[in-house]
């Protein structure tokens, strides 16, 4: 309920019609903290009709609950000569309106001391913030989603890294890691029986989540066309055709390595495609194997011919498979490790047992690299014993 005891300043009235012209809430309170005035800007912010907050007190007008901050934030105005804070305008209708309130200390003519404080309405601000914690608020719940399907994913993929075994007269140490959670390598060592052993490796270009499916798919077709006893070099060009023909997507590619070990491992039928070379070690000095054909899967002219080498081995060789993550690495100078740099690891690597010549070669690519992997790394040594 409004005083009608209390009027506005005569001293007042020549501003009236300025601060009437203003956009934003005006309230002047006197000594006792009772309006004085309030323009129409603050009267239709606040609900009433005019007159209504006439000589109005905080209690009026606040809950209980309220009053100790709002006459804090006066008494700090009091103090201060000027203060500004965030909090709400209450209406006649009980709502909430969320307001910046500036106030400061004016002197009037009678000696008197006023506040004027402006109050600039920020419920559309407000809006926006509520919407943006509702936004964060899924967002952190999408994240939560993806990293529980990204911990999976990267279960799945460690399932498609290469495996350390031993069969007949062969030992197979094998090491595989991604350059993000999941990535786009995968390889195969898969024996039959006695009668032969399947190794490959793959590289899916690109990173990440579309990789790593890709990838997934191509490991699928890979076992079915091994069931199907597909030899190395047939076998590159049915994996080729199926992603040009049934993936086919612009500026994809991936790169395939396959050797198949047969005669207890003394023979072995060696295909390539857009792969780095392999590296033979034997009778102390390295031959590269190098990529019968181009990449796979982009273009139907750089489909493989199906051909592969016939390679026999020897007692003490070792066959060294990799991805280019361990070839493509920069020091601080810029300067390629390489496949002369790789290849001069293998050498100096080559007479350790297997685990030691594997952990070499990793050490040797780290001591080189200047900063983080940048691509996926997989790798191979296969031993005749």
């Amino acid at each position: 309920m409004s005083h009608a005891s209390v009027q506005t300043p005569d001293w007042l009235r020549p501003m009236v019609g300025i601060l009437e012209a203003l956009n934003e809430g005006v309230v002047i309170v006197d000594d006792q903290v009772r309006v004085i005035f309030a323009n129409e800007a603050l009267i239709r912010l606040a609900g009433y009709e005019r007159g209504q907050l006439q000589g109005r007190t905080p209690d009026s007008l606040f809950p209980p609950e309220d009053l100790p901050y709002v006459m804090a934030q006066h008494e700090t105005g009091q103090r201060y000569g000027r203060h500004r804070h965030e909090f709400y305008l209450p209406r006649k209708d009980g709502e909430k309106v969320p307001a910046i309130f500036s106030g400061r200390i004016i002197q009037g003519p009678d000696g008197r001391d006023y506040v004027l404080l402006i109050l600039t309405d920020i419920s559309a601000q407000k809006r926006v913030e509520q919407q943006l914690r509702e936004s964060n608020a899924r967002l952190e719940q999408y994240q939560k989603e993806i990293e529980v399907e990204l911990s999976l994913a990267s279960r799945v993929q460690q399932s498609l890294a290469p495996r350390s075994l031993v069969w007949n007269d062969i030992a197979v140490e094998a090491y595989y890691s991604p350059a993000r959670t999941i990535g786009g390598d995968f390889g195969l060592v898969l024996p039959r029986g006695e009668e032969l052993l399947s190794l490959l490796m793959c590289d899916v270009s690109g990173h990440g989540i579309g990789s790593a499916l890709v990838a997934n798919r191509l490991y699928s077709e890979t076992l079915h066309e091994l069931e199907r006893d597909t030899a190395p070099g047939r076998l590159l060009r049915q994996l080729h055709e199926f992603v040009h023909d049934r993936i086919g997507l612009e500026g994809f590619y991936f790169t395939m390595a396959a050797g198949r070990f047969v005669q207890r491992g003394r023979r072995m039928t060696f295909a390539a495609a857009g792969h780095p070379p392999a590296m033979l070690v034997s009778n102390g000095g390295l031959r590269l194997l190098d990529s019968q054909a181009g990449i796979l899967g982009c273009l139907a002219d750089t489909a493989p011919s199906g051909t592969a080498d016939e390679i026999d081995l020897t007692f003490g060789d070792r066959l060294v498979l990799y991805t280019d993550g361990l070839i493509e690495v920069f020091n601080k100078s810029e300067d390629m490790l390489g496949i002369e740099g790789l290849g001069e690891l293998v050498r100096q690597s080559a007479k350790r047992a297997l685990p030691e010549m594997r952990q070499a070669i990793l050490d040797g690519v780290a001591a080189w690299r200047d900063g983080p992997l940048a691509d996926d790394v997989s790798l191979v040594i296969v031993e005749l014993r």
